[in-house]
Formats: structure tokens, C-alpha cells, sequence
């Protein structure tokens, strides 16, 4: 059998794997499924790719692959499901930086033969057309790499978080992205191996994704990372296209179109465009005029048995905080408590709760939660009136009744979990510090809400104690 009808053919089934599994990623109790399926379809390409007759020596693959299995079994092990977030802003990054490096090594040889060939003629079409592409895949990476470490450094808290903005942003933006097209343009209809204009065109390419992600603030960063995924798949896609590898062209063009959508719906359960996200520093614009009345009445663990003793009905709505105290145990083990004595006990998941979309529910699927108790934001808002008592467990704008209540505040008209039409609210929270959009929560100034200052593990822990005595 031919080779390159083999390595197509295996391509086409990876590809299929690749489908497979993404479906089954939109299902939590298929998701783990999912990325095994996927995981299999890409070892085939590895695998079949490796059969390429093209490649001269294995050396330097086979010491790539032990150190790439190495540092990722390191991570997947060692780095906690706090840090998830910062993990995947670095991928998207290292994905970028892959392609572009690819598009880089895959100039050169291109520069010889056209350097060999045109001595007497001209550049083809053909040619400007592979230049192009390769520009075009090494902007796109380059875009994706620097903007995703930029990412990880603002939740990482190494750089701050909220938006960095200054005068004439967006006009040094605007002259980057024309002076990228401009020498693009210049070096695909004259490419040469001593070209200023590539040089140009790579290091524009590494600072407009610095520019493009420090004036966004820390509470749009799960808009950016799914944004910059689909980047990256963009990325990895044109690196297809100047290798000629179909799969790679399948899978990035997957990774691009799911990446895009993700974003489209995190901005959608912000009530906000992926224009205002990417050129306004969040809440830049607006002041909440919005006077906050009422006091802050704190409880004690016992006081918070109580409630849950008396309750029928609990909504559960986890946020960062739960993530940042690690209590996704224990709150798994209040539920089951609770669900114990025949109490109704569902969560209530905001789409954009924790710094990564989805990281609630992982969370809680690593906590054994059932998947039937999990509810989205829209199909348990609701219920609110008709329950005894919601338990908010580190989160905070995501409740905050402002995004309905006050105009002017910069999360006005923002889809938010409905938690204080409940009977009564208890807030599991260290301190009155504010969200990721700097704001006061009215929500814990009310008169049916309680606040259980503490670190949250320990007070769950301690509540789930006393339901054992």
C-alpha cells in the first residue's frame, strides 16, 4: 500500500476520534471519555506521522516527545484545579509559540529553492500565496503567545489584574496591525533569507499580543483564554496549511471554531460583546451612583446548622472562593448530608464563575457531586422564590443584584444567579473584599442574608460536623 494513502487514511480517523471526543466533552459524565478518545486519536497522528518518509533523523523527535511526556504528566499530576486557569493560558501560548516556530522552520528551505529558482524569473503566485501563509501563521502564533502569558500573568496575580489602559492604546494598536500587514505584504511578494521585513513583522507580532491583552482586566481573563484558544487552533490550522497536513488543518480548525463559540457564549452570559471585552478596560467607563444601605450580619457556623436543619429546599452556588479554599470536598459532603435527611439540594453554576470557563463543574465532578443536582444559572433562577435557603460559597459578582438594580454600574445588565430572592442567604466569605470588578455586593447588606466570615473549607467542615452529631 502507498505510505501517503496510509498516513491520509489514519489522518481521517484521528480526525474522526478528534469529533468524537469534542462531543463528548459537552457532557460531564462523558467528558472524561472524551478526552481519553481524543487522546487516542491523537496519538494515531503522532504515530502515523512519524511514518512520513520525509523525516531524516528521529533523534531530536524522540527526545522532544520524553521531554513534552515528562512536563506534562508533572503538571497533570502536581498542579492543582486552582490553578487549571494559569495551565491553560500557558498551553494556549505554548500552541502559538508550536506553530509559529513550525512556520519559521518551515521558511527557510522555502527561501533556498526560491532563491535557486528565481535567478532568472520571477516569484510566482504560488510562492507569495505560501509566504503569505507562512506570515500569516507566524503572526497569528505570535499574537497567541505573548497575549497568553500576559494571561497567566494577570491570574497569577504576577502582574495586576485590572485593566491597564493609557492614552493613544488603541491608535498604537491600529499602527501595529498596519505596519504588520504592510511589511507582510512587502516580504511575500519579495521574500529573501536577509529580510528586515520578516524580522519586522515577528517582533509587531509579539507586541501586539502584549497590547491586546494588558488593557483587559482580570474579570473578562475566561473571555481571553477561550478567545485565545481559538487563536491558537487558527494558529495551529494555517500551520496546516504550509506543511500541507490535512489533520492539522481538521484539528486546528476545530480547536479555532469551538474556541470562538465558547467565547461567544461567555460573552453572552455577560451581557457584553467580544469588542467591548477586547477595547474596554472593564467598567472603565462607568461609576455606580448606587447608595448601599442596610448592615453586614455575620453568622457562626452553629447559627448556619440551624437554618439548614429548619430548610426544605437549598441551592448551593459556588464560586472562586470555593476553588481558591480547595472545599469542593466539603461541600460534596454536606450535600450528602443534607440529601441524607430528604432535603432538596441542587447547585446553581454561572457561566462564567471561577477564571475558566467550565470550572465549577469540574470541581465538582472531581468532588463526586452528581451531575443530575447541577444546574445551569438559566434553569434554576426561578426556583429562587420557593427556596428555603442559598448558600453562596466564594463567589461574588456573579450574585451581585447591582447587574439589575443599579444602571451605572459597570456590571449593569450582566446575567446574575437571583440568589436573594431566596427565603435566606448564607454567604460563606473571608472578608467584605470586593470582586474582580472592584464593586461592594449590595447582595450581602440584605436583610435576609447572612455572612459566615472564615476560611470556607474549615467552615464547612465544621458544619458538616455538626449535622454527624
Amino acid at each position: 500500500m502507498d505510505i501517503n494513502l496510509l498516513i491520509n487514511f489514519a489522518y481521517i480517523i484521528s480526525a474522526l476520534f478528534f469529533i468524537t471526543g469534542l462531543k463528548m466533552l459537552t457532557s460531564l459524565n462523558r467528558a472524561r471519555q472524551g478526552n481519553i478518545i481524543s487522546g487516542i486519536g491523537m496519538f494515531i497522528a503522532i504515530v502515523v506521522t512519524l511514518l512520513d518518509r520525509g523525516i531524516v533523523d528521529y533523534k531530536w523527535i524522540l527526545i522532544g516527545i520524553v521531554i513534552g511526556t515528562v512536563i506534562g504528566t508533572v503538571v497533570a499530576r502536581l498542579v492543582e484545579m486552582t490553578k487549571m486557569p494559569e495551565v491553560v493560558a500557558v498551553f494556549n501560548g505554548l500552541g502559538g509559540l508550536s506553530s509559529m516556530l513550525v512556520a519559521w522552520a518551515a521558511l527557510y528551505p522555502e527561501l533556498k529553492t526560491l532563491s535557486i529558482n528565481t535567478v532568472n524569473q520571477p516569484i510566482t503566485i504560488q510562492s507569495s500565496l505560501l509566504m503569505a501563509t507562512i506570515v500569516l501563521t507566524i503572526f497569528i502564533g505570535g499574537i497567541t503567545f505573548t497575549g497568553s502569558l500576559v494571561a497567566y500573568g494577570k491570574l497569577s496575580e504576577a502582574i495586576p489584574g485590572k485593566a491597564l489602559l493609557f492614552s493613544g492604546q488603541r491608535f498604537i494598536n491600529g499602527v501595529l496591525v498596519l505596519a504588520i500587514i504592510f511589511f507582510s505584504f512587502r516580504f511575500s511578494l519579495e521574500p529573501s533569507l536577509n529580510s528586515v521585513d520578516f524580522a519586522v513583522v515577528l517582533l509587531f507580532s509579539l507586541l501586539l499580543g502584549i497590547m491586546m491583552v494588558i488593557p483587559i482586566g482580570g474579570a473578562d481573563m475566561p473571555v481571553v483564554i477561550s478567545f485565545l484558544n481559538s487563536y491558537s487552533g487558527l494558529a495551529a490550522c494555517a500551520a496546516g496549511f504550509v506543511l500541507n497536513n490535512n489533520l492539522l488543518i481538521v484539528a486546528g480548525s476545530l480547536v479555532g471554531a469551538s474556541g470562538i463559540i465558547l467565547t461567544n457564549i461567555m460573552c453572552k452570559a455577560m451581557n457584553r460583546s467580544l469588542r467591548n471585552v477586547l477595547f474596554s478596560g472593564f467598567g472603565s467607563n462607568k461609576q455606580s451612583s448606587q447608595n448601599i444601605k442596610g448592615e453586614v450580619n455575620p453568622v457562626n457556623t452553629e447559627d448556619a446548622y440551624l437554618m439548614l436543619e429548619a430548610a426544605s429546599r437549598v441551592v448551593i452556588v459556588p464560586g472562586y472562593g470555593m476553588a481558591v479554599a480547595q472545599a469542593q470536598q466539603s461541600v460534596s459532603e454536606l450535600v450528602r448530608k443534607l440529601r441524607a435527611k430528604g432535603k432538596q439540594v441542587r447547585f446553581a453554576i454561572h457561566p462564567v464563575a471561577g477564571r475558566l470557563p467550565g470550572h465549577m463543574n469540574v470541581l465538582l465532578a472531581e468532588a463526586r457531586v452528581p451531575y443530575d443536582i447541577v444546574m445551569e444559572m438559566d434553569e434554576i433562577n426561578d426556583d429562587f422564590p420557593k427556596t428555603d435557603v442559598a448558600i453562596v460559597i466564594g463567589s461574588n459578582d456573579i450574585v451581585n443584584p447591582a447587574a439589575q438594580d443599579d444602571p451605572n454600574s459597570p456590571i449593569a445588565g450582566m446575567p446574575v444567579i437571583e440568589v436573594w430572592k431566596a427565603k435566606q442567604v448564607v454567604v460563606f466569605k473571608r472578608s467584605m473584599a470586593s470582586g474582580f470588578s472592584g464593586l461592594d455586593n449590595i447582595l450581602f447588606y440584605g436583610e435576609n442574608t447572612r455572612m459566615l466570615f472564615g476560611d470556607a473549607k474549615e467552615s464547612l467542615i465544621d458544619l458538616v460536623s455538626k449535622f454527624k452529631t
